[in-house]
């Protein structure tokens, strides 16, 4: 049965990795099909909004979506609900991936690319998953309104249920099952509400169904400065949508550069999964043939692996990646020389 990939290559460096991704798609798998549409800024200059109804419904019909970077100056001014971002995140609810998967893997090779002394960073293998669809970037009421004076106030609303809680708590402790088998469940329990209802659901669940995984409770801050001071510590961070949008960044450049993280967002079992490089748009180098396309790239070798049914081609793509960077190939955030294509060239050598 023929699979389907959609591509949104969005904006900034977005075009650029993903056409490396489609390179190694054709060469990897010539029979997967794939499709492509703007989204983000892109899709707002064609069709006045982030996303169209069609993208949003073609997306919930394929079996993975892939997209590369939305968002940049160029739309700073727009109104809150057309801005690139919207786009992203009307995807991310209306696919309903709640469960983000950021992997944090360093290199054998770049461990001396890392901020951080190899001591500290080699052999780093952590996964953080973040809840995607709730909390405070989704909670009502919100908004900017004046209280007179010459004063406003802005108000955003962190809202979970247990239900939210559970489900992507089920994600972190399956996965934990197939590594290390450590959760740490990250949050704000000492000051926060949704925190303490949080630390109650996650561990009701550990006690009831994954008593054989261990858990540990960590407060959000001391798992921020835990990150930089001893990383390994950790297997599988589960977190919410705020905390886990800054841990997942913060991991990623343990591992020497941003442009090297891959990530995955997912829903039910067998619904469509919504993958794409963690880095953003970065205008500033957009055109020019510079950005590391590895974080696109791994991507696609997540979503062959999680949502295509071909843990094989996964294989062969990880490693070939590993090759490639083993043989020194090195775009400029890696400290090298090599363009976006020239990279993609070093993947395709290695498979």
């Amino acid at each position: 049965m023929t699979k389907t990939l959609l591509l949104l290559p969005g904006d900034g460096i977005g075009p650029e990795v993903i056409a490396e991704v489609r390179r190694v798609a054709r060469a990897l798998w010539p029979d997967l099909a794939l499709e492509e549409a703007p989204f983000g800024g892109a899709a707002l200059d064609a069709g006045g909004e982030p996303v169209s109804d069609a993208t949003v419904a073609r997306a919930k019909t394929v079996d993975a979506v892939l997209m590369g970077a939305v968002g940049g100056p160029k739309w700073a001014g727009v109104a809150r609900h057309l801005r690139p971002e919207a786009g992203l995140l009307r995807l991310r609810k209306e696919m309903e991936v709640f469960a983000n998967i950021r992997p944090a893997l360093c290199f054998a090779a770049l461990a001396d690319a890392s901020a951080l002394k190899r001591e500290i960073v080699e052999g780093l293998d952590i996964v953080i998953v973040r809840e995607l669809t709730g909390g405070v970037y989704f909670g009502e009421p919100r908004g900017i309104e004046d209280i007179g004076g010459g004063e406003k106030r802005g108000v955003d609303t962190q809202v979970y249920t247990s239900n939210e809680i559970r489900r992507v708590a089920r994600v972190a402790f399956e996965l934990a099952r197939k590594r290390g088998g450590l959760v740490h469940s990250a949050e704000k329990s000492n000051v926060m509400e949704t925190g303490l209802l949080w630390r109650e659901e996650v561990t009701k669940l550990h006690a009831a169904d994954y008593a054989d995984v261990k858990l540990e409770h960590i407060l959000a801050d001391n798992c921020a400065m835990q990150l930089v001071k001893a990383p390994r510590q950790f297997d599988v961070i589960v977190t919410d949508n705020l905390f886990g949008d800054i841990l997942s960044d913060e991991a990623a450049m343990l591992t020497g550069s941003i442009g090297l993280l891959p990530s995955a967002a997912l829903g039910e079992a067998g619904k469509p999964g919504l993958y794409e490089p963690v880095h953003g748009s970065a205008p500033d180098i957009a055109g020019q043939g510079l950005a590391n396309p590895l974080a696109a790239i791994l991507s696609f070798e997540m979503a062959l692996r999680l949502s295509l049914g071909r843990a094989d081609l996964a294989d062969r793509l990880s490693a070939a990646v590993k090759t490639a960077l083993d043989k020194g190939a090195r775009t400029r955030d890696l400290g090298g020389a090599m363009g976006t294509r020239e990279m993609g060239d070093a993947v395709l050598a290695a498979l």
